[in-house]
This record gives structure tokens, C-alpha cells and sequence, in this order.
């Protein structure tokens, strides 16, 4: 029996092996496996839930389309399929198919472009039978809101036919008939109306616009001017009898096609000037089905519009939900400027002047300046009274209506008294005013508030969140009555780990529930229902579970078009573990005062619920680091969950590795957490060289998972973990005044409980880290010498200078995140000049011994590219080993692909040269002049000579 046993253990032994032997060993990531990296988006379900659409596309190259029947558990796939659509009856999928990825290089590669590339296809699915149509040359489709039964989509100009010789007679007669002088700016095509039941289509040529209404029982277009015999114009169908109504010929531009929700009435503007008038004025246009009757409401000369003043061509068109009110657009006319003929360009002079008077800085006004030709002010015209009204102004140039456009008051919100203090104060004070739409009327209801006032769905309440008192108020637009709902409750509901040197703001709200009957709002863990009126206790919805749970409760939105939250909702919360980081889902409901329901809780992160709008079938993403966020389904109790996408099973053959949460204390005594990524087949009695990064607090994203891919700026986790790199990522906590030295306190002590456990190569560590992070990085190497190299991106070197700077991105003083927010400060630069000072890595260069990798490119919008260059030339002139890159046009992070692979290179090659003792690549060893750039990228390895024996030495 002993022999028996020891037969067939050795047999098992040698099935294992043989079974480990034909499994291939897992491999380390490359930079190579990015492209094939796959994602999956745009996710919808229909709205009988039977059917799921998803696209799971690489991160370069041909994507695809996948539709699952879950009746039928059966899935369909179709090759490049883009922007899908369920029809609201769910027996139709209508979606886009791109061209082959491939193809599309190729014809680039030969300089082709334009009308020679190839083009978009239409693809509509009869979902029971699975029959496909396509249609070829798409270049865009609608499906209605609410109707069904057809489809409207628009074609790309059609090819040049290729041209026949014709005899000698024939030439003279085309000659003839050779048509009028073309519209040089035609751009119209064919558009196309289908039924999809039948697949009856109805073709209207010269198309430039078009929609239907929200019912699906009209479609609108606009045609463009082909010729003098052809104008454009706008036309209306009226679905049901398939008639083309002209509702209105012969002007030179028609623009924003808008029908009220019935789709009785259709509103735009027009123009009859050319394009090349210096001032185009545009007419508000309104036209009624019932009567087939088009009238100009609102021009320069109308009633109610202010002098000098005209409709705006940018101005959004809304009719009020009922219909009775039109909502546009106006601007002032614009100063006519006498051309100067005698005056060549080139004599013209091109400044910008500053003064200490402007409301906003030239940077602001430039990189404003085409918003700022575009802006329109809300104006209202009351279609029974024939009445227009002019409700922004140039001093209150901001204002909104309750949800349906109904209501009896409109409220304006301005910040222009305050503007010169953009830059330096933070939030940027407001005065609001209601406005009355019946009186015309105007009131001040708030002086200077901090926070964004908005009108509740019925526009019973004003309501905002005031910084200032960190309290949630209500101002009631009938009685005038303000109230702090929040004060008395005795908890915070402002950020509780707030850190900067300015007010903190909320956690956010819910939404409103039906008739303005209460206000659902956040605090840090759970959901309160306010009575806005104030008569009724506030009611913590979520039954206090979350703050005695430690769990954060956040209401999910899940109808897209949703004004107000039904009273007797039932209410679906995303929740977060803040103590192991886990999440899931739970239930609740608006009329219960009760514990919320767990559906679902696991160690993952949670995010994208969706539901069919007539079942309860719910989508959602579910992941981890080492789970890609895949798309699931399931029913209401979320008991069993169906995996419906698997975006990347190659995961399988690659090297991946853990994560677990690491709890230490600052030098400070704060307790502190952080992420420890370790590589796959850890091993504790080995050491690891370990790269540290860090921003501000990453440790909730436990469980995110971290997609190969190149970098913009950051190291990429995954790739470094399957490379036998242990990653740290310390969350950090800032004491205002001594932004660099928290870094230092919290960062410093939690790597040295790491290396205590003995498994981190202590003599191999690395810093990297981009924006703050790479201030915060170029800070340290002042300070210490524990990291053997680093890497910081963008990195503020020198806070004397960058605060007096420009975020070029938003044309801001960037004084504001030194005194009020990031950079934490706490004070201006004569204020507090020595701190300002001591937290400038640039002022300590001569104390850096760490080799340095910064990256800071030429059109960085947020952090000025001169910062790099100071700490660079300080250090190079120091001859301390310090490399930068540029990458040309780029901007704060990297946005180009190629860049990014760039990028994702040289950072590996840093790093593995510094910690794993890799060869040094020539753009390190000898860089790369500029006579070669784009020629040579330097990427080559060089090989260390061998070195010389010497004499009488051993050797093995």
C-alpha cells in the first residue's frame, strides 16, 4: 500500500509538471501591448431591457459593436460599429460603422485627405430577425425622442461620377444646358427619411441641417442655396403623411432649427446678409403647424429690444415646456470701424494694453475672446401677449429659469462687480436678483454670496450652499423667506478633509424631489431630506447608516432627462467603504425613513449604473486592479450578475501583481494610508526596487483598476508592477504655509515602514510625479538624498516667479492657488515672503545630488514651461545629472498618442538604468542634437565596455 501511495503521488507530481510545462509562462508587459488594450464604452440598453448595445475598441486600430439578446443569452458582433442607438420601441439598433482602420492610414500615408478618405456607413439591426441594412457615405443620423418607426440620417456629398467622352454633337448640347452659376460655399447633401418598418425612404436634397421634434411626429431641415434658382430654406414633414411644408424661402442663412415639444411650432433665425457683411443681423423666426403660418417675432426694431442692441446667431432656442414662451438670444450691436485703405497691414500696430482698471487680465480677455464675440443674453418672448423681454443685461449677464420654463420668476446671477478679483479671490463673489417675468420687474435677493445660487424645478426656492457658513440655504421667491436648512443639524457639510487655505465647498446634492417638496443633499456619508420651507426637521434619509458605517452614499441619476426625483421614488446609492475601500450598491427610498438596502458589496469599484427605462434591468461596470472594469448586468435584487463584455482576456499571459492597503503615521503622528503594487509571484524574502508616486490622496482608488497604456505624464502602474517594480502610492496630508515640508512628513515615513519589512531594495528607490506631484518631487531632492533618481513632470520650481505667472490654458493669475487652493501658501508674496521662498526647490539647487528626469513642454497651459527651464539651467550649471524633455506643441499633460509611446519609453529607460542597473540609452549618455531631432530619438542602449583585466587577479 506504502508503494501504491508513493506511485501515484509521484504520477500526480509529473501530471502537474507536465501541465505546467504546456502552459506558457506568463511574460511582462511591453510597450508594444498598448495598442491592442481594449475599453469598453457607450454601453445602452433597451428600454424593454431584452437587449444590450457595447463597443469594445483598442486604443489604436479597428474596434467593435456588441450586441447581447440576454432573452436568448446570444451575442452579435459587428466590426467597427460606433455611436448605437436603441429605437424607444427596442426592436431596432441604428449605428454608425467607421472605416477600416488600416485603409484609412494607408490612403494618409499617400497624402489623401478629405472627400478622398473613406467615409462613414449606416447599419440598421432588426433585432428579432438579426437582418442588418447598411447604408454607405453617413455622415451623421437621429432617431426621434419619443417616436418610432423611422429614421432620419444624412449623406456625404457624392462622388464625381467619372466622366465619358461624348461625341462632338452631344458636347454642344450639355454645353447648353450647362446649369446656373454655382453657390461657391454649397455645402447641402442628401437627406434621407426611412421608414424602418417598411424601409419606404423620402430623399430631400441640398440638406444642411435638420432634427426632429421631440414626439417624432415632425422633421425639420434646412437646405442650403445651390444656385439663383435654388435658395435656401427651412422645411417641415409632417411624419404621418409624409407632406413638405416650405416654412420659409430665400434668405442667405438659417440657424437653429428648435420645435416645441408638441411639434406644433418651430423657432430660428435668420439673415439675408452675406457672409461677407462686416454685421449680420439676424430676425427670430417662429412658424405654427395648425396654421402654416411664419412670422418674424423679434429684429432690431422690435418692441422690448434694448437700443442698439439685435438678435444673437449663438443664442440656444428653448420653447417652454407648455410651449407658450420662446427663449433666445441678444448682444449688443457691435462698433462699426471704418476700414483704413491707405493703411497696409503691415503698419498696423499689434499690442495689448493692461491697465490696473480691467475686470479681467489680457491673457482672460484673449483666451475668452472668441466666447466672449459669441455670447448671447437670455431674452423671453410670451407667444400669446406678443411680448418681448429682455432678462440678462451686460451687468447681469447670467441667467436661469426653473426646469420647465413656466414659472413666474427667473433669477440672474452676477459676478461683475467682483471680476478684477478673478485670480487672487477664491470662490468669486455673486449678487443674485429675481426677476419677475410677469412685471418685468428686478429685486436683489443676495449680496456677495461665495456660492452658486440656482432656481429649484418650479422655481419655488432659490437655493445654494453658502462657503462662507458652511450651510445649505433657501430663499423662498413668493414670501422672500431665507433660511439655513443645515445649521441646526449639528453635523459638517463642508469637505471634512479640506486642506487648503480657503473656504470649503460641499459635498454636493441629490436633486429635488416632485413640487419642490424637499431638497435631498449630501453630507460626507449620508443623505438628508430638507424641507425648503423650513417647517418641517430635517430627516436623514440614509438612517445615519452611512456615518456609523463609515460608508459614502451617493443618489444614481438614472433617467438621463429626470427634472425632479418622484416622491415615491425608489432610490438607487452607489456606496463606498471609506475604511477597506470597497464598493457596490444599495436601495432606498424617498418616502421611507429607513436603513438603506445592500444589493451589493464586494472588494471593487463600482460606476456606470444604468437601467432599461421600462424594466428593472440594470448595467453596470465592475472592477478592480486586477479585474478590467467589465460591463455586468443583473435584475433589481442584484443577486446574480451576468458578465457581459470581457475586453481583454490576454491578461491571462501577462505578469500583473497586487495591491493591498498600507497604514503608517506621519512625522506628525497623522495617521496616514497609502497603495503598496506589488509584482505577480511576490516573493517577501527578495528585495524589489520601488518607484514612489504620489499627488495629493489616491488610497480610495484601492480598487481602480490601472489599464496599460502610454503615458501622458505618470507612471503607468501595471507596466512597472509587471516589470518587477514594487510602486507605493502615500496618500498625503498638508499643513498650510509648508506645502513641500508635508510632503516630506508624510511620504518619508511611510517608505521607511516598507523598507523595515525587508523586501524593498532601499539602495533602489525612485520619485515620480506630475504637476504638484512634480513640484513636490523637485522639492524632496533639495531635502533628502534616500531616492537614487527621479522623475517630476511640470513641476513648479520657483514659487517667487510662478506666482506672479499665467496659467496660459485659462488666461488666470495663477496668485490664487498660492493664496487661496493647491500650493497652499496662505498669503501673498509680500506677505509671506520666506515661505514663499522656502518651499521654492529652485532657491536649494545646490543641494540636490539625485538625479533628475523633468518633463515640462513648450505650451504647458496650467504650469508656465519656464519653470522647468529655471531648475533645469540651476542644476546644469551645477553639473548635477539632469535631463528634460520638451515635447513641441504639446501641452500640461501629453495629448498625442506618439508622444505618449515616447514618453513611456525614455521613463522605463530612466528608471531601469537608476534601480535595475540596465544599460544607459544614448539620449541619456550623449542626448540628441538638434540637427537630428525627429531623425535620431536616441533610444539605443549602450553597452558598458568590459573592463581591462588586471594582472595576477582571479578569476572564475
Amino acid at each position: 500500500m506504502k508503494k501504491f501511495l508513493y506511485l501515484a503521488v509521484l504520477g500526480s507530481m509529473g501530471l502537474l509538471q507536465a501541465q505546467a510545462q504546456q502552459q506558457p509562462a506568463k511574460k511582462p508587459l511591453t510597450h508594444d501591448v498598448y495598442d491592442s488594450w481594449k475599453g469598453v464604452d457607450g454601453e445602452k440598453i433597451s428600454n424593454n431591457g431584452k437587449y444590450v448595445l457595447f463597443s469594445v475598441n483598442p486604443q489604436e486600430g479597428d474596434g467593435e459593436l456588441l450586441m447581447r439578446d440576454l432573452v436568448n443569452n446570444k451575442l452579435t458582433t459587428f466590426a467597427r460599429g460606433t455611436k448605437a442607438a436603441f429605437t424607444n420601441d427596442s426592436r431596432y439598433a441604428v449605428f454608425e460603422i467607421k472605416p477600416e482602420y488600416q485603409k484609412v492610414r494607408a490612403l494618409k500615408l499617400k497624402k489623401k485627405k478629405g472627400d478622398d478618405l473613406p467615409k462613414d456607413s449606416l447599419a440598421i439591426v432588426m433585432l428579432e430577425s438579426m437582418n442588418v441594412v447598411k447604408i454607405p457615405r453617413v455622415k451623421s443620423y437621429q432617431l426621434p425622442k419619443e417616436g418610432n418607426n423611422w429614421v432620419a440620417y444624412h449623406l456625404e456629398k457624392e462622388l464625381p461620377a467619372k466622366k465619358e467622352k461624348k461625341a462632338e454633337g452631344e458636347e454642344k448640347k450639355a454645353e447648353a444646358k450647362k446649369p446656373l452659376k454655382k453657390n461657391r460655399k454649397y455645402n447641402g447633401t442628401e437627406l434621407v427619411l426611412r421608414n424602418l418598418q417598411t424601409g419606404q425612404e423620402q430623399r430631400y436634397d441640398r440638406v444642411i441641417d435638420y432634427t426632429f421634434s421631440e414626439k417624432g411626429n415632425m422633421l425639420y431641415f434646412v437646405k442650403d442655396e445651390l444656385d439663383s434658382l435654388h435658395k435656401a430654406g427651412v422645411y417641415a414633414v409632417t411624419i404621418a403623411d409624409l407632406k413638405v411644408i416650405p416654412v420659409d424661402t430665400g434668405k442667405v442663412t438659417y440657424k437653429g432649427l428648435t420645435p416645441d415639444k408638441a411639434g406644433e411650432q418651430l423657432a430660428f433665425v435668420a439673415t439675408n446678409d452675406t457672409l461677407e457683411a462686416e454685421i449680420r443681423y439676424y430676425a427670430l423666426h417662429h412658424w405654427t403647424k395648425k396654421d402654416n403660418r411664419k412670422t418674424i417675432l423679434a429684429d432690431t426694431a422690435s418692441a422690448g429690444m434694448p437700443k442698439a442692441w439685435m438678435v444673437s446667431e449663438h443664442g440656444r432656442l428653448r420653447f417652454s415646456e407648455d410651449g407658450k414662451r420662446l427663449f433666445f438670444g441678444t448682444f449688443p450691436r457691435p462698433t462699426r470701424y471704418e476700414k483704413d485703405t491707405t493703411q497696409l497691414e503691415e503698419d498696423k500696430v499689434n499690442l495689448d494694453i493692461w491697465t490696473y482698471k480691467d475686470p479681467l487680465i489680457q491673457p482672460m480677455q484673449l483666451k475668452n475672446k472668441d466666447r466672449d464675440l459669441k455670447q448671447s443674453f437670455l431674452a423671453m418672448y410670451e407667444l400669446k401677449g406678443k411680448k418681448m423681454q429682455q432678462l440678462a443685461t451686460l451687468d447681469m449677464p447670467d441667467v436661469y429659469l426653473d426646469a420647465y420654463g413656466q414659472g413666474d420668476v427667473a433669477l440672474g446671477v452676477s459676478d461683475e462687480k467682483y471680476k478684477i478679483t478673478i485670480g487672487y479671490d477664491t470662490p468669486t463673489r455673486k449678487d443674485a436678483y429675481l426677476i419677475d417675468l410677469k412685471k418685468g420687474t428686478l429685486k436683489q435677493v443676495l449680496n456677495e454670496t461665495r456660492g452658486y445660487p440656482r432656481l429649484s424645478p418650479l422655481g419655488n426656492y432659490v437655493y445654494w450652499y453658502e462657503p462662507t457658513d458652511s450651510s445649505w440655504h433657501t430663499f423662498a421667491t413668493k414670501n422672500g423667506k431665507n433660511l439655513n436648512l443645515t445649521k441646526r443639524i449639528g453635523l459638517p457639510f463642508y469637505d471634512e478633509t479640506n486642506d487648503v487655505p480657503a473656504l470649503p465647498g460641499s459635498y454636493d446634492f441629490a436633486g429635488w424631489v416632485e413640487n419642490d417638496s424637499y431638497l435631498l443633499v449630501y453630507d460626507k456619508y449620508d443623505i438628508w431630506k430638507l424641507d425648503p420651507s423650513g417647517k418641517k426637521a430635517p430627516v436623514n434619509l440614509t438612517d445615519n447608516y452611512g456615518r456609523k458605517n463609515k460608508l459614502t452614499f451617493r443618489y444614481e441619476q438614472l433617467d438621463e432627462d429626470q427634472k425632479f426625483i418622484p416622491a415615491n421614488a425608489t432610490l438607487y446609492l452607489s456606496a463606498f467603504n471609506n475604511t477597506d475601500k470597497s464598493g457596490g450598491y444599495f436601495r432606498d427610498y424617498v418616502s421611507k425613513e429607513a436603513q438603506p438596502e445592500k444589493l451589493v458589496m464586494t472588494a471593487n469599484s463600482y460606476s456606470r449604473l444604468n437601467k432599461a427605462k421600462n424594466e428593472d434591468r440594470f448595467t453596470f461596470r465592475r472592477g478592480s486592479f486586477q479585474e478590467y472594469p467589465d460591463l455586468h448586468t443583473t435584475i433589481a435584487d442584484f443577486a446574480k450578475p451576468t458578465q457581459l463584455s470581457n475586453a481583454n482576456p490576454q491578461m491571462k499571459d501577462y505578469l500583473w501583481g497586487t495591491v493591498e492597503l498600507v497604514n503608517w503615521k506621519s512625522t506628525d503622528g497623522i495617521p496616514l494610508e497609502g497603495l503598496l503594487y506589488k509584482p505577480e509571484n511576490f516573493d517577501a524574502t527578495k528585495k524589489y526596487p520601488m518607484i514612489v508616486y504620489f499627488y495629493e490622496r489616491s488610497s480610495d482608488g484601492l480598487h481602480s483598476h490601472k489599464t496599460p497604456a502610454p503615458s501622458a505624464s505618470t507612471v503607468n502602474i501595471s507596466y512597472f508592477v509587471s516589470n518587477g517594480y514594487l510602486v507605493f502610492v502615500p496618500d498625503i496630508v498638508y499643513k498650510n504655509g509648508y506645502p513641500g515640508e508635508s510632503a516630506m512628513d508624510c511620504i518619508i515615513p511611510g517608505v521607511q515602514k516598507l523598507v523595515m519589512q525587508g523586501y524593498v531594495d532601499e539602495k533602489n528607490m525612485a520619485l515620480q510625479g506630475q504637476s504638484w506631484g512634480g513640484y513636490q518631487i523637485a522639492y524632496m531632492v533639495t531635502k533628502t538624498n534616500l531616492f537614487k533618481a527621479a522623475m517630476a513632470g511640470a513641476p513648479v520650481s520657483n514659487m517667487t516667479s510662478a506666482y506672479g505667472g499665467i496659467r496660459w490654458g485659462t488666461g488666470l493669475s495663477r496668485q490664487f492657488q498660492y493664496e487661496k487652493t493647491q500650493s497652499r501658501i496662505g498669503g501673498t508674496l509680500w506677505e509671506k515672503p520666506m515661505q514663499f521662498i522656502e518651499n521654492s526647490p529652485l532657491f536649494f539647487a545646490d543641494r540636490v545630488e539625485t538625479p533628475l528626469l523633468i518633463m515640462h513642454n513648450d505650451q504647458d497651459g496650467a504650469v508656465p514651461w519656464y519653470q522647468g527651464i529655471e531648475y533645469f539651467m540651476a542644476l546644469r550649471r551645477l553639473n548635477k545629472p539632469v535631463w528634460m524633455l520638451v515635447y513641441n506643441g504639446e501641452d500640461h499633460n501629453l495629448m498625442q498618442r506618439k508622444n505618449r509611446k515616447d514618453l513611456s519609453v525614455r521613463m522605463s529607460q530612466f528608471f531601469d538604468y537608476y534601480l535595475k542597473g540596465a544599460p544607459m540609452p544614448v539620449w541619456m549618455k550623449q542626448g540628441v542634437p538638434s540637427i537630428q531631432k525627429g531623425k535620431n530619438y536616441g533610444f539605443e542602449l549602450i553597452e558598458p565596455e568590459p573592463q581591462p583585466e588586471v594582472a595576477g587577479q582571479a578569476t572564475e
